[in-house]
Formats: C-alpha cells, sequence, structure tokens
C-alpha cells in the first residue's frame, strides 16, 4: 500500500494543477497561432501522411488547438474520428465531417466538449486507426505520458492492446510541456512522438 499523499497519483495530480495554471494563463490568440504551427508539424508526420483513418479529439479551452489539423486531415482524404464521452468515462466514436458536424456536451461538473453529432460507431471503432492522437498535459523523455486523470484514454490503449492495434500513438502539447519526466503507474503506455508547434519528437 503507498502512504497517503505519496506515490504516482498525488504526484500526478499536483503536476496537472500546475501544467492547467500555465494553460489558463493562455490568450485566445496565444492558443490560435499555436494551433496553426501545430497542425504544420504534425502534418509532416510521415504516420499521418500514411494514414486513411485517424482517432482525433476537439480542443476546448486552452488546450493545444485541433481544430486546423482536423480540417486539413478531412482535406487529404483522411477519415477522421472524434470521441464522444460515455457515462462511465469510455469513450464512443464518430466521424468528423467538419466543424459544424461538432455538437456541444455538458457532462455534469465536467467542461462542455465538443463531440460528433453525427452516428455513434462504437467503443471498438479506434481500432480501424492508423493513428491515434492523445490529449494530454505533459510527456517526458521517455514519452510517458501525462493525462487529465479521467482514464479515458486508457481504457481506450487497453482496447488496442488488447486487439492487437498497433496504430501510431502522439501526443500534441506546447513546448513548455515536454519535460523531463512524470510520474507513472504500471498501466500506463508511452506514446511514440509527441508534436509541439517548434517540432516532432520521437520515442520509438
Amino acid at each position: 500500500m503507498s502512504h497517503v499523499g505519496s506515490g504516482p497519483e498525488p504526484a500526478k495530480r499536483m503536476l496537472r494543477r500546475e501544467f492547467l495554471t500555465v494553460r489558463s494563463r493562455l490568450t485566445a490568440d496565444d492558443v490560435q497561432e499555436t494551433a496553426a504551427a501545430l497542425a504544420a508539424r504534425a502534418l509532416e508526420l510521415p504516420e499521418l501522411a500514411h494514414a486513411r483513418t485517424v482517432a482525433a479529439y476537439v480542443s476546448v479551452g486552452s488546450e493545444p488547438g485541433t481544430l486546423a489539423l482536423l480540417d486539413a486531415l478531412r482535406a487529404r482524404g483522411v477519415r477522421v474520428l472524434l470521441p464522444a464521452l460515455l457515462p462511465d468515462n469510455d469513450l464512443d466514436w464518430g466521424a468528423y465531417a467538419g466543424e459544424g458536424s461538432l455538437a456541444r456536451v455538458q457532462h455534469g461538473g465536467k467542461m462542455a466538449l465538443l463531440e460528433p453529432a453525427g452516428e455513434r460507431l462504437g467503443a471498438d471503432a479506434v481500432r480501424d486507426a492508423d493513428v491515434v492522437l492523445l490529449p494530454g498535459l505533459a510527456v517526458d523523455a521517455r514519452g510517458m505520458r501525462l493525462g487529465r486523470g479521467g482514464g479515458s484514454y486508457d481504457r481506450v490503449l487497453a482496447r488496442l492492446e488488447r486487439a492487437g492495434a498497433d496504430p501510431a500513438l502522439v501526443v500534441l502539447l506546447y513546448d513548455t510541456e515536454v519535460v523531463e519526466r512524470v510520474p507513472e503507474e504500471a498501466h500506463d503506455r508511452p506514446v511514440h512522438a509527441v508534436v509541439t508547434p517548434s517540432g516532432v519528437r520521437r520515442f520509438r
């Protein structure tokens, strides 16, 4: 048993607060500029160049912006899947058909999310993805990702592993969120690459 206040989980909670505080200071212009740079960097990834299906997400608030990237992928003819949060924190998926196909959904006390308004494809739809773009708050020198703590993407990664699927796992972050080390737990899986406005870093 870990002592109360020690171990990876409290350390993760503290780090999450720190990264979220820094993000909360960003202006809308900061987020907009970063989104364009992120899209340009991500589109240079060979994994995305060859992908037929990409599982992604719609950024909200001060998260590194993803809409420019989603639209660019769609323009290339890539099938883009977006998550819809289920009551148990698992993710269902729907196809992205442009910004007009998104609905703002309020989940209890959590922040409102932009989700695909169309047909739900089921939790297993993510197994078709060649690339999975993961949200996060930080990634370390080993590729370990610090998520928001809801566990939704831990389930996605476990589902991919069970199915023997091996998509490229890519996290989109700000430059300051690539750090030396984040706390990890036994179920945490490293990502393959991080994309920031200034470039791409690979871990495998």
